[in-house]
């Protein structure tokens, strides 16, 4: 059960564990399958750039930024729609829309038709179905799973996912030295449909979510997710320091491939070695969250995982060459994914717990927006800072950033009074 303390915090002081149902057991295979076709084709869209339509380093960069910026853009009318919506036909018909795009790119390529405009088109319809698609998604796990098992789900997808990065690239690039640059597209696509097919055998009724007002979209509704985050004295700081960091970390990830496989020599395996390899510290991570809140309660839990991941990415300014800069790589990167994964389930599971159930696809929409165009943004702005001031130094500017933000978490677990409970859905 979860009970409000004096200040009006939510604390668990029941954790979930076990089987939690036939539902969450289809939701969680979805979840694993696309989340390994997606893993398995990392990067194939740079590479089928640089390689079947020889395209510049503008061009390439030009691809990455506006999936993220667009396709953000264009999912900010979604997250309103979703809301009143039953969300699992909303996450099939994602997952057929992200499967049939994706599969344009290698009949394209089979025709001698590809082009870069394609990829570009492909780029953004992708993004603003994967933010959609998440919206909706943490919506049905909210309505499947009892909240005590919330953290308990969370970690099982943060488990997931760790697992999908560690394993996914290396697979990945050997199917694409056997079988050419647009084979793990295809697989991506095909992860899509089976996703949409395993959400599809959830089974059960689910309740169409009723709206109090008008039943049309209104364009005040385009902006409630925001509203509701930044009148939120717990979501608020959460949300600025989680985008904050997310997108510092994200900015910087090009800087390293070109620190690490330019300047300093790093053979191309060394560097996939060295990020794969710490990916095991996000399998102990997300083990670790359930026990811990158990033991020291969610929201110190919270605190210090999100200070600890804080506190690792300013190494990475000082690799060198050789065994010993690929081990500070491979040490650093295993601290800061340890500490991910265990703030990253405890987090989404007080984000969940804060927000009422008919606010869930607004309130993720928006999250997630402000995410991938922050991310752009910064993006863009390391990349002129390390011309201006060179990669290892952008990288420092970086990480003595992220020393900062844990000034951003919330200092006590407070929460407005919480809503009247929906009815969940049957699975």
């Amino acid at each position: 059960m979860s009970g409000v303390t004096e200040s009006g915090a939510v604390e668990s002081d029941v954790v979930g564990g076990g089987s939690l149902g036939r539902g969450f057991r289809w939701l969680w295979a979805a979840y694993a399958v696309s989340t390994f076709g997606t893993r398995l084709a990392f990067d194939a869209f740079p590479l089928i750039a640089v390689v079947v339509l020889d395209a510049g380093p503008g061009q390439v960069a030009a691809l990455a930024a506006a999936g993220l910026a667009v396709g953000a853009v264009v999912a900010v009318p979604l997250g309103p729609w979703v809301e009143f919506r039953r969300k699992r036909p909303v996450m099939v018909a994602t997952d057929l829309v992200r499967c049939a795009v994706l599969l344009s790119v290698p009949l394209a390529y089979a025709f001698g038709r590809l082009g870069f405009a394609q990829l570009l088109v492909v780029s953004v319809v992708v993004a603003a179905a994967d933010i959609t698609f998440r919206a909706a998604s943490a919506a049905c796990l909210k309505a499947l799973v009892r909240p005590p098992d919330l953290l308990t789900a969370n970690g099982r997808f943060e488990a997931t996912t760790w697992t999908a990065t560690m394993l996914g690239p290396p697979v990945g690039g050997a199917a694409i030295g056997l079988f050419g640059p647009v084979v793990t597209v295809a697989v991506d696509a095909a992860s899509y449909l089976l996703s949409a097919l395993g959400i599809r055998a959830i089974g059960g009724a689910e309740p169409r979510p009723r709206r109090t007002a008008a039943a049309r979209l209104r364009a005040g509704d385009l902006l409630d997710g925001w509203r509701y985050v930044l009148a939120s004295p717990v979501l608020r700081p959460l949300f600025l320091n989680t985008v904050l960091v997310n997108a510092l970390i994200m900015a910087t990830a090009p800087l390293l491939a070109v620190l690490m496989l330019g300047e300093l020599g790093f053979a191309p395996w060394q560097y996939g070695l060295a990020f794969a390899v710490p990916c095991v510290g996000g399998l102990v991570g997300s083990r670790l969250a359930r026990p811990l809140v158990a033991r020291f309660g969610e929201h110190r839990v919270l605190v210090v995982s999100g200070v600890l991941r804080v506190c690792w990415p300013v190494g990475l300014a000082f690799v060198g060459p050789g065994t010993a800069g690929l081990v500070l790589v491979m040490v650093v990167e295993f601290g800061l994914i340890a500490s991910v994964g265990v703030y990253n389930p405890v987090f989404a599971t007080r984000r969940l717990e804060l927000t009422p159930a008919d606010r869930v696809a607004r309130t993720l929409s928006a999250w997630t927006i402000s995410g991938k165009l922050t991310t752009a943004a910064l993006t863009a702005v390391w990349g002129l800072l390390a011309g201006l001031t060179g990669t290892r130094t952008a990288v420092a500017l970086a990480g003595l950033l992220m020393l900062a933000t844990p000034l951003l978490l919330p200092r006590r677990a407070r929460t407005p009074a919480p809503a009247p409970v929906q009815p969940a859905a049957d699975g």
